[in-house]
């Protein structure tokens, strides 16, 4: 199983025991397919909130089928339309504590516009932070959906929690082009290290994603690349701080359709697992030509004997005692007794 079937699957099951997971979403592709299995996984043991203030509880799960969950739609209340304004804070907050004690789940599906509805970033991370702790004090998951932000930086740090679960969604776009351009694969085609040093700061220009999918080579959407007429598909880079392995564990998976999957199952990065087929042989100018361009053995034994210039070329010369030849031409005025008789002294 893949570490990202693993969370999705059992999100509670991970030991050590993982209260906050991070759903990132861009402009160029969302991760919304993520959270809808996240939600439909859940345990029917276990009581579930989920706040929706972007998407309505209908395109998210089925609620009727779903008694061990309560969605609270709060898509209608804006800032400065509704009068008089009521805070989801309280609300919010109120609901959780309302909760017996035992499991709880509680999603927000848009942070960004939470934030928006509190008025500052400030303000909504002292609230995710008390709701951290609320959710701490059960053996429950908090599960945030948000776009790049400085919210998203803050809720990073591990002042906020020493673990994390940070799934990030990429359209497949990006791992071709740095497959094209940089000539760097993903592990296991390529080396890991050389990868992630390349795919890190290239996803984080958000503008590099949004030129692959909008530009004239791109799909359009961020719905992810159509592998068929009902599944798209896209890349997911896994992110683990404090899990089972010491430090912070780094991944990148496929999904399709509505499933996790490997990497190498996604259609849309076919064209860089195939190798390049061998070079064909370059072809005889001596063939099919209407002359011999081809020695006998004759031939060649002739032209073995003949001396090359060079053949003796880089070996120490037989030295021998210096001396000057030289040649007068007729119009030298050679005279042994007084060289220097032409300078009239």
């Amino acid at each position: 199983m893949s570490l990202l079937s693993s969370i999705i699957n059992n999100p509670t099951g991970l030991k050590p025991h993982q209260p906050l997971i991070i759903l990132q979403s861009s402009s160029a592709q969302t991760c919304y397919p993520i959270l809808r299995n996240l939600i439909s996984n859940f345990r029917s043991t276990t009581q579930t909130l989920l706040f929706c203030f972007l998407q309505s509880p209908s395109n998210l799960t089925n609620v009727d089928e779903a008694p061990n969950i309560i969605a609270f739609d709060f898509t209608g209340r804006i800032p400065g339309y509704d009068d008089p304004w009521r805070s989801p804070q309280d609300e919010i907050l109120a609901c959780i504590n309302s909760v017996p004690t035992g499991s709880l789940n509680v999603i927000i599906d848009s942070v960004d516009t939470l934030t928006s509805d509190l008025g500052s970033t400030p303000k909504a991370y002292k609230f995710i932070r008390t709701l951290l702790g609320l959710v701490a004090t059960h053996p429950s998951i908090l599960v945030l959906h948000l776009q790049p932000s400085l919210l998203l930086e803050l809720l990073n740090q591990t002042s906020l929690s020493p673990t994390l679960i940070h799934l990030v969604a990429h359209p497949p776009a990006i791992i071709t082009h740095i497959a094209s351009a940089y000539l760097t694969h993903p592990p296991p085609a390529g080396s890991a290290e050389k990868f992630w040093s390349v795919f890190i700061p290239f996803s984080e220009r958000t503008h590099e994603s949004e030129r692959l999918v909008y530009g004239t080579d791109g799909n359009g959407t961020s719905a992810g690349a159509w592998v068929s007429k009902r599944a798209r598909e896209f890349v997911v880079e896994i992110l683990i701080r404090g899990g089972s392995k010491r430090g912070v564990e780094r991944t990148v998976e496929g999904w399709k359709g509505d499933v996790p999957c490997e990497l190498q199952a996604l259609e849309s990065l076919k064209s860089i697992w195939t190798r390049r087929k061998p070079e064909e042989a370059r072809p005889d100018p001596t063939q099919n030509v209407s002359f011999n361009l081809n020695l006998t053995p004759s031939q060649e034994k002739s032209r073995a004997k003949v001396p090359l210039p060079y053949a003796h070329e880089g070996c120490n010369p037989v030295t021998a005692a210096g001396a000057i030849l030289y040649d007068p031409d007729s119009a030298d005025d050679i005279d042994d007794d007084d060289p220097d008789e032409d300078l009239d002294i």
